[in-house]
């Protein structure tokens, strides 16, 4: 059964469409994500949902009731629809426990239980004022859930945060959402905020939806250039080379993803001969790019000791 129901959101700014019928449901305790590039309506969207933004038309229901928006309501919002911003604020000058004992509707010890999952109860005495930015967006997070939220909303929760504190920040809503069990809709544009955590995908261009399915779907299968650029690197492999490849039925030409490709310095069955373009280390693979008759690739390997102008040996492996 779904919990939210969006039906045909649509909401203009002057002549400018932002969103443009927006239709999706959200099953319980479901991940999703909505990316997409900047401006593509994708955080107007999640504050229409949370009862913050006011659609021109178009029907949101939560659990069986309607989310009315700032127009139609004297307090916007839904006590059981939690909205995180990128542009959140802590009251100054307060000590921890006192701000969050205001938005508290838990017992003690559920809330004790709520700090522990947040990473925060060391953090309580301190001011507001004293924190970093990893640690201001755990108690953010953890002032959120205090109202026993059944939907959590994410503003682009990452953005402000080194890869640090985002890692640190990613497994604290991981545990939290696997502990409580509610639903969560998270903005992004980083392929990393996007893959390994979403069991849904949605992708938005100029407020309009343009392609859903699960992120390997869209990872391996985006439907055009836009979608493709969002969730990383790839290459136009024309339809002629992708036939060398061994792969007869294509009827066109096809976007493919580095990891698409193996590297190798012996021939072997579908290879075809590459020379060596570029070599850059990323960590735990190099990323190369290679010229195969007249085309350049860009794919990844494990072999470290590549230079411009090796011949290689080049197959498709899916």
């Amino acid at each position: 059964m779904s919990e939210l129901k969006l039906t045909q959101i649509s909401k203009k700014s002057g002549q400018q469409h932002i969103l443009q019928n927006i239709s999706f449901e959200q099953k319980g305790a479901q991940r999703i994500v909505i990316a997409g590039e900047t401006g593509s309506g994708k955080s107007t969207l999640l504050k229409v949902i949370a009862g913050l933004e006011q659609a021109d038309s178009g029907v949101v229901v939560f659990n069986d009731e309607v989310i009315k928006g700032p127009m139609e309501t004297l307090v916007p919002g839904h006590a059981q629809i939690a909205y995180l911003s990128q542009q959140f604020e802590l009251p100054k000058f307060l000590r921890v426990e006192q701000v969050l004992a205001y938005a508290n509707l838990q017992s003690e010890k559920e809330a004790s239980r709520l700090f522990k999952l947040c990473e925060i109860q060391h953090l309580l005495s301190r001011k507001t004022d004293e924190l970093s930015g990893g640690e201001r967006q755990r108690i953010a997070l953890a002032r959120q859930l205090l109202g026993n939220p059944k939907l959590l909303l994410l503003d682009e929760p990452y953005s402000n945060l080194d890869i640090i504190h985002k890692n640190s920040l990613r497994k604290v809503i991981d545990k939290v959402l696997e502990t409580t069990g509610i639903s969560c809709i998270l903005v992004s544009h980083d392929p990393l905020d996007i893959l390994p955590w979403a069991e849904h995908v949605m992708v938005m261009r100029k407020g309009k939806i343009v392609q859903t399915g699960t992120a390997q779907n869209i990872y391996y299968a985006p439907t055009d250039e836009y979608v493709a650029a969002l969730l990383g690197k790839y290459t136009i492999v024309s339809k002629a080379l992708l036939k060398q490849f061994g792969k007869q039925k294509v009827k066109s030409d096809e976007l493919i993803r580095p990891g698409a490709f193996k590297l190798s310095r012996r021939s072997s069955n579908q290879s075809v001969l590459a020379s060596v373009e570029t070599v850059s280390f990323c960590g735990s693979y190099q990323e190369v790019s290679v010229e195969v008759k007249g085309e350049r690739l860009t794919l990844n390997t494990s072999l470290l000791d590549l230079k411009k102008g090796d011949k290689v040996f080049v197959a498709m492996i899916y």
